[in-house]
């Protein structure tokens, strides 16, 4: 048996599992550790390659979104693309996990979850009316900052001066971007850092769920609920669908449900220190699109304030997994 099998389930028994497995495997056992550590890099470099396939898929779909939200009302457009992409995922909860990925014991939290899920996608949509993708991609990163603020009263988590002094960073990079009182203002910031306040409340949320809840699962309510929220609302703002912006409903529901799922696998793959900064990459693919489509680059203040937001989400990422090693 190696070590593998014992600490998937009790990693606190790691030191008493490498001790079993090397008397078990007295002969070339240097060269089996030498090839285990071998498959450790593949996965890790799979991790990354993935993640950052999955964020690409994620920066197309928001790309998409601002193509269709000076035509459509943000509420349709969060309606149409789950109706189109809930056939996908539950053709893929069907095909990874079976039937039994249709049923959970949670569905009050994941109902709740989708209430938080589409007003982080309502406000984000209204955000992009007015800015530029790589700003709002930028605002959104501030996530992870409030996640922290937030485990304290929700939670009850003990969270260091370190971590606080991040928190205060992170703020300080939103503040650069935002510049509230000053002559380049865009109130449409506060729809996206809305955004990023619903989307910590979503991620905290995670953590009311039953621990053995399949992440097929997760993600077939993800897209359930809020399309049936939406749709009563979607009603009373319909516009017929042009046949020429049917195929980006279609690609927005592909590329989002490809993204969720690549960047789901990637935390699978490797631990959450290696793998969530390359989250950050979503801010390149923003500014490329930005610029290919839009012909928007991105200002100073904007370069400086992520810039700020990543160091302060990255580091708060390093605490975290500090921690959750030493415990």
């Amino acid at each position: 048996m190696s070590p593998d099998a014992v600490t998937a389930e009790h990693p606190q028994g790691l030191a008493t599992a490498l001790t079993l497995w090397k008397q078990s495997h007295p002969a070339g056992s240097k060269n089996q550790m030498r090839q285990g550590t071998e498959i450790e890099g593949g996965r890790t470099r799979l991790a990354i390659l993935t993640i950052c396939g999955g964020v690409a898929f994620l920066a197309t779909n928001d790309a998409l979104a601002k193509l269709l939200v000076n035509r459509y009302d943000p509420i349709q457009i969060v309606f149409f693309r789950n109706l189109i992409a809930l056939p996908m995922v539950a053709a893929m909860v069907l095909y990874m996990v079976g039937t039994c990925g249709f049923r959970t014991r949670n569905l009050p939290i994941h109902a709740l979850r989708g209430l938080l899920m589409l007003g982080g996608a309502y406000t984000f949509f209204k955000g992009l009316e007015a800015l530029a993708l790589a700003e709002a991609t930028a605002l959104v990163f501030s996530a992870p900052i409030f996640i922290t603020a937030l485990s304290v009263p929700l939670l009850g988590e003990a969270v260091g001066w370190r971590r606080w002094l991040a928190v205060l960073v992170g703020f300080i990079g939103v503040l650069i971007i935002v510049r509230p009182g000053g002559a380049t203002f865009q109130p449409a910031s506060l729809y996206v850092l809305s955004t990023a306040i619903l989307y910590a409340l979503f991620m905290i949320s995670a953590r009311m769920l039953d621990r053995r809840e399949s992440m097929w699962t997760m993600m077939l309510f993800v897209m359930f609920f809020p399309m049936l929220y939406a749709a009563p609302f979607a009603a009373t703002v319909w516009v017929p669908v042009l046949a020429s912006d049917l195929p980006f409903f279609v690609a927005q529901a592909v590329f989002g449900a490809l993204g969720i799922t690549l960047i789901g696998q990637a935390f699978r793959l490797a631990p959450a220190a290696i793998v969530a900064p390359f989250d950050y990459t979503a801010l390149i693919w923003a500014s490329l699109l930005g610029w290919l489509i839009w012909g928007d680059t991105p200002g100073i203040w904007t370069l400086a304030g992520a810039s700020v937001i990543v160091l302060s989400g990255i580091y708060i990422v390093y605490r975290e997994s500090r921690q959750t090693a030493a415990t």
